[in-house]
C-alpha cells in the first residue's frame, strides 16, 4: 500500500487514511503535546479537510513496514528494552510495551504531564488492521464447515458484488483489485454510514485492476468479507467472531466497540497523535474515536495478553484444522519491496510473513492509528509471540526501526 504523507501533519492521505473530528481544549505540556479532553464523534464544518480524515488504523501492517535487517540485531530482554527507550527518549513517543512469552516490558507514561507509569499487557489498546487476522480467521471457519468456498465469486455471498468476477480468495489475499472505501468516506457530517455504504462507494469508483492480476491492499476487501461473514454465517460478523474465535480462546478482555462509544473500556493508556480533523493543532489527546465504524478491516479492542494468546491459538490449531491454517500461510503473494513491505515479506490470508534476523520468519498483521502503532505476531522457529506497541503513530523512520527492533529483539532472544 503506498502512502503519501501530508507535509508537516504526520497524517497520511491516499490509502492510509484517518477519521474524527472534535474540540480541542488543553494546555500544552512539556513534550509538546497538548494534553485535555477531545471527542471522537464525526461533524460537519471542515469540508476542506474531506480527504485528510480518513482512517489511518485502515494502514495494512507496521510489523510489514520495517525495512530489511542486513544483519542479526542483538537480542533478548536487554535489546528489548533498549528499543523501547529509545522510542521513547530518543523518538518522543509518550509509551511504549512490549509483551513476549509471558514478559512484560515498558517505557515512557501512560498519560501525559501526569507521570503515570507505562500500562501493563492487560491493558488495552486499539487492534487497527490486527482485526483482519481475526476476520480471516472467521472466513476459514466457514471454509471448514462448507458454507463458504474459496473460488466461488464473492457475489454468491455478497449481493453488492453480484456483478463482479471477484472470489473469496481475492479479496483474503487483497488482489481484488476493489479500491480503497476510506478515501472516499465524508468523515466530516456525511452519513450515517453502513458497511453496505462503504462498499457502494468503492464500487461505484470502479476496480483498480482486474481481479487476481496484481496484489494492492484495500481494506475494502475485508470490509467485503464481513458482509460475506453476515451471509454465509447468519449472524453479524462481530457476533459470529466472538463465538468462533474470542470465546473458544478465552479473550475476556476483547471486544467490539458499540456503536457510538469513543472510549476504551477499562485501563488503558492514553494515545497521542495528530487529530485527522484538525493537523494544525499539532499532537493532541486522540484517545476516543469512533471504533464502531472502524468495522471488520480494523475495529477490535484487544490486550497484548489476548493478542498474543489469539496468535498462539491460531497457529497451535485451536481455532481451525492444521490444513486451513496451511492455506493461510502458504497460499500467499510475494509482496518483497512492494508498497512498504521488505524484502523477504509474503501476504497471505489476513497474515502476512516477516523474515526475522536471526532466521526463520513471524507471521502477524499489525495496524496504525493517529494515536497508536502495533506490530508483532507468531515466530515459525518455535520462538514464541510477541506484541509490542506505542502510544502514537510509529510507522515511519526511526519510530518505527526502533519498534520493528523490538519485536526482532524479542523473538530471536534464546527462550
Amino acid at each position: 500500500m503506498s502512502r503519501d504523507r501530508t507535509a508537516g501533519t504526520g497524517i497520511e492521505t491516499g490509502t492510509e487514511t484517518a477519521i474524527g473530528t472534535g474540540a480541542q481544549t488543553g494546555t500544552e505540556t512539556g513534550t509538546g503535546i497538548k494534553a485535555g479532553p477531545r471527542t471522537g464523534s464525526v461533524r460537519g464544518g471542515r469540508p476542506a479537510r474531506r480527504r485528510v480524515v480518513a482512517l489511518a488504523l485502515l494502514a495494512p501492517a507496521l510489523i510489514a513496514t520495517a525495512a530489511p535487517l542486513a544483519a542479526a540485531r542483538d537480542a533478548g530482554p536487554a535489546a528489548v528494552q533498549r528499543q523501547l527507550d529509545l522510542l521513547v527518549e530518543r523518538d518522543g513517543v509518550p509509551g511504549a510495551l512490549a509483551y513476549v512469552n509471558g514478559r512484560t516490558y515498558t517505557a515512557g507514561t501512560a498519560e501525559v504531564g501526569t507521570g503515570r507509569p507505562m500500562v501493563d499487557a492487560d491493558a488495552r489498546f486499539r487492534l487497527a488492521s490486527d482485526t483482519k487476522a481475526f476476520t480471516a480467521t472467521a472466513v476459514m471457519r466457514l471454509v471448514v464447515d462448507g458454507k463458504v468456498r474459496l473460488d466461488a465469486p464473492a457475489g454468491r455471498y455478497v449481493p453488492q458484488l453480484a456483478e463482479s468476477t471477484v472470489t473469496v480468495r481475492q479479496l483474503l489475499k487483497q488482489r481484488s483489485g476493489l479500491p480503497e472505501y476510506t478515501s472516499l468516506v465524508d468523515w466530516n457530517g456525511g452519513g450515517p454510514y453502513t458497511d453496505e455504504s462503504f462498499l457502494a462507494l468503492a464500487l461505484d469508483k470502479g476496480q483498480d485492476f482486474a481481479p487476481g492480476t496484481e496484489w494492492g491492499y484495500s481494506n475494502t476487501n475485508y470490509l467485503a468479507l464481513g458482509l460475506l461473514i453476515n451471509k454465509a454465517s447468519g449472524q453479524d460478523y462481530r457476533t459470529y467472531i466472538e463465538r468462533t474465535v474470542l470465546r473458544p480462546l478465552g479473550l475476556r478482555n476483547t471486544y467490539w466497540p458499540a456503536p457510538g462509544e469513543l472510549t476504551l473500556r477499562g485501563a488503558h493508556a492514553h494515545n497521542y497523535g495528530y487529530h485527522p480533523a484538525d493537523p494544525g493543532a499539532g499532537v493532541v489527546d486522540v484517545t476516543e474515536l469512533p471504533g464502531y465504524e472502524f468495522g471488520p478491516s480494523g475495529g477490535l479492542v484487544s490486550t497484548p495478553k489476548d493478542l498474543n494468546t489469539f496468535w498462539e491459538g491460531l497457529f497451535a490449531g485451536r481455532l481451525l484444522p492444521d490444513r486451513a491454517v496451511r492455506q493461510m500461510t502458504h497460499d500467499t503473494t510475494d509482496v518483497s519491496g512492494r508498497d512498504v513491505y521488505p524484502q523477504g515479506s509474503r501476504y497471505g490470508y489476513g497474515v502476512a510473513s516477516i523474515p526475522l534476523s536471526c532466521g526463520g520468519a513471524y507471521w502477524g498483521h499489525g495496524g496504525d492509528l493517529p494515536g497508536n502503532s502495533v506490530g508483532g505476531g507468531h515466530a515459525t522457529t518455535g520462538r514464541g509471540n510477541v506484541t509490542v506497541y506505542t502510544t502514537t503513530w510509529a510507522a515511519e523512520g526511526d519510530r518505527l526501526d526502533h519498534l520493528q527492533g523490538a519485536v526482532d529483539a524479542a523473538l530471536c532472544a534464546k527462550r
